[in-house]
């Protein structure tokens, strides 16, 4: 017998490692080629190529979970650690590694409980953001003219909407239909809110003044498309301002918490959106009536307040009257006074006028005075001659020690001494004259016309070119010319009414004094 006889194993076929790879494979794939696996997520990763790696455990084992880059985008939630999700799809083994794996087609949340953790921690992360800040929040518009829906066309919620604004306060309302269940309807509902907000103001399409994301009841999978991050922070980044209607009142999503305002039901949000007409109409009939009474009683306190000031007042009119008389009178007076002063004037310059010499007299007189000077210094220098000779003969032998160039030039100094100084008493004469002269000229032209002028008077000249000195000279439409100061004016007679001025007590002549000459 042999030593080692051969065994029964030795009659089993031999695999290369590859065959065997290959044999597990098929054999894994055709008994689950579609298999559901509930399990949590772990070490999920995504690869740089688009590709998922995750493990799904329970409390006693795990499985390796592998999605291709084609259909994660098309998953209805994106995986993370400690979710616990439902996943469709086949096992497969991967050779490399002698390990089995399963290659994901779909994935769903495991629960209404994992629903609750995945929407508490989300909310979380996004309060912590600031994005359900209440300072974010901004009021709603009393009566906005354009109102953008975004819910589904099919509905009921719509016609609740419209229904309801029909009976409130009609306004102009644009749908924007999306679906609001399913795996797009988080994107279409975001890009609903941002294409709203697009909307140019003044262009073809009215932009909204207030939006209304709106929803009817359900369970939480259902309304799990309004806790999508995409939708929460399209609600909360909208500059219009935004009203979240989403499911019944006790249903509570994530865009709640990022509106400008959350309503109850979508019936609720058309409230919130206007006002009631009728409201409207009956508190402004009613301030209306308040105003006018108000009004009333104002302008009633007023005008008591005023009958009781003028009660306290002069009659106006009798103001007025007492103040014409006194002008009246002042007017008067100034023209008398006008008259009268030019009347005194007058006689000044006429006194001043006869108690003046003309100039041809003064120089008469000083020529007169100046004849006589001459004769009586010639009398007088005969008369000193004369004594001089009955001196010297007088004298006899004693003058005529005396030189007789010393007695000329005696007598030479003598007379000059008698021409100066009648020199000087001429040139004072005249200089006394002409100093008289001047003031009486000045004194003349302060009484000029002209400087009377120059103190607001004026001279009336009519087209003839005479002085008008009365207005009953004057007819209606005669043109006259008024001179001033400065220049002269032309004017035409509207009409004309002449004074009566009182009776004045002629002023008497002044006596002629015979010791004053004519002047003129």
């Amino acid at each position: 017998m042999p030593e080692n006889p051969p065994t029964a194993t030795q009659n089993l076929p031999e695999y290369s490692v590859s065959e065997l790879s290959r044999a597990l494979k098929r054999t894994v794939e055709d008994a689950y080629s579609y298999v559901r696996v509930r399990g949590e997520v772990s070490g999920f990763k995504r690869a740089g190529s688009g590709h998922l790696y995750m493990t799904l455990k329970d409390d006693s084992s795990v499985i390796d979970g592998v999605c291709w880059r084609g259909v994660a985008g098309r998953l209805s939630i994106q995986p993370e650690d400690g979710l616990e999700v439902i996943v469709t799809g086949k096992l497969t083994t991967y050779a490399a590694r002698s390990k089995y794996q399963l290659v994901i087609e779909s994935m769903e949340l495991a629960g209404e409980g994992a629903l609750l953790k995945l929407l508490e921690e989300r909310r979380k992360k996004l309060a912590a953001e600031g994005l359900f800040d209440e300072s974010r929040k901004r009021p709603l518009p009393f009566l906005p003219e354009v109102i953008g829906v975004v819910t589904s066309p099919t509905g009921a919620v719509i016609r609740d909407i419209l229904h309801r604004l029909a009976d409130r306060f009609p306004r102009h309302v644009l749908l924007w239909p999306v679906l609001v269940q399913g795996e797009t309807a988080a994107d279409q509902v975001a890009a609903a809110i941002e294409g709203f907000n697009r909307i140019e103001p003044g262009g073809t399409v009215p932009r909204p003044d207030l939006l209304i994301v709106a929803r009817g009841g359900g369970s939480l999978e259902d309304l799990w498309a309004f806790n999508e991050e995409a939708v929460v922070r399209a609600a909360a980044s909208s500059a219009i301002p935004l009203i979240s209607a989403v499911g019944h009142e006790t249903d509570v999503t994530l865009i709640d918490h990022a509106a400008d305002r959350r309503a109850p039901t979508p019936t609720a949000a058309a409230e919130m959106a206007v006002p009631v007409r009728t409201d409207l109409l009956a508190q402004v009939l009613d301030d209306s009536r308040r105003m006018v009474s108000g009004l009333g009683r104002l302008l009633e306190e007023q005008r008591i307040r005023v009958e009781g000031l003028a009660r306290g007042l002069p009659d106006p009119v009798a103001l007025l009257r007492s103040n014409e008389q006194r002008l009246d009178d002042l007017s008067e007076r100034l023209r008398m006074s006008v008259r009268t002063g030019e009347t005194l004037r007058r006689q000044k310059v006429e006194n001043f006028a006869a108690r003046l010499r003309s100039p041809k007299q003064l120089v008469d007189d000083a020529a007169d005075r100046l004849t006589r000077e001459s004769q009586a210094m010639t009398t007088a220098w005969s008369h000193f001659e004369r004594r001089i000779h009955d001196r010297a003969a007088q004298a006899g032998n004693r003058l005529s020690s005396v030189p007789v160039q010393r007695q000329l030039d005696i007598h030479s100094k003598a007379t000059e001494e008698l021409g100066r100084r009648s020199a000087a008493a001429v040139t004072l004469a005249m200089k006394d004259a002409s100093n008289r002269w001047s003031r009486f000229g000045d004194l003349l032209e302060s009484y000029s016309f002209e400087r009377v002028m120059e103190r607001g008077f004026a001279v009336v000249v009519d087209d003839a070119g005479n002085t008008v000195t009365a207005a009953k000279s004057l007819k209606t439409n005669d043109a006259v010319e008024m001179r001033f100061s400065d220049g002269n004016a032309h004017a035409v007679v509207t009409g004309s009414k002449a004074a009566t001025p009182a009776k004045k007590k002629k002023p008497a002549a002044p006596k002629d004094d015979k010791r004053q000459g004519s002047l003129l």
